[in-house]
């Protein structure tokens, strides 16, 4: 999968990668970027090396939806490491431009490891099977084919989600605690409006996207997933 993933990601560097078209929802407050700042962070950017982030090989863009909140649905701009054949880590963000907030992370394990976890523990996990077989979720910039082997590889896998800043509530700064979040698991739960609206911006049809993945095939969602218990109220 790694091979894989990183096939996929030399090819998205020459389609542009499908980036730069989603603005986040709000502005941090604070004061300009001083020419001094500016010129460390160049400075920085050139002699330090940060082999976690050269590490980050993809990018899916879907929705999320807090847990015991189903109202409470946004964009998430996932930007993907592959650590093994079993275990994927994701950071989030409310866009895909440079001034994007860092909204949450998601941990995404295989089928394997998701049924070795205690019960208790599976009730934070979403299985990402409607996710990918609807089309909502997606991997911009990269060809058709490369595509629908990612996603055969991500179809059976399950996910656990944690929002820390909530800039769909227009929040400014990262304030409040920490969400679990939920993937959607059947058809009229997604606002539609979202899904158009991501759509126009990626110059794409779901509902395309889904017909041609019609022939990946998948498990059954494993017992434990999509239960959400929620820690915390929202």
């Amino acid at each position: 999968m790694r091979a894989l993933l990183s096939g996929c990601m030399a090819l998205a560097l020459l389609t542009g990668c499908g980036a730069h078209n989603s603005a986040s929802p709000v502005t941090a407050p604070g004061a300009p970027v001083s020419a001094k700042t500016a010129a460390l962070e160049a400075g920085a950017a050139t002699l330090q090396a940060r082999p976690p982030i050269a590490a980050i090989n993809t990018y899916l863009d879907g929705f999320h939806y807090y847990c015991g909140n189903r109202r409470g649905q946004m964009e998430a701009h996932h930007y993907v490491t592959i650590l093994n054949e079993d275990v994927m880590q994701a950071v989030i963000f409310d866009g895909n431009q440079r001034d994007a907030k860092l909204m949450g992370v998601e941990y995404i394990i295989s089928e394997r490891l998701f049924k070795q976890l205690p019960a208790q523990e599976k009730q934070y996990w979403h299985s990402h099977r409607y996710e990918v077989k609807s089309g909502t979720l997606i991997a911009p910039g990269i060809p058709d084919a490369a595509e629908h082997a990612l996603m055969s590889k991500i179809v059976n896998t399950y996910g656990k989600t944690w929002h820390t800043w909530h800039t769909d509530r227009d929040k400014t700064l990262p304030l409040g605690e920490p969400a679990l979040m939920m993937g959607f698991t059947a058809d009229g739960q997604l606002d539609s409006a979202l899904l158009r609206d991501r759509d126009r911006r990626f110059d794409m049809n779901t509902a395309e996207v889904r017909e041609a993945r019609r022939d990946i095939p998948t498990h059954p969602v494993a017992a434990g997933a999509d239960t959400c218990r929620a820690p915390h109220k929202m």
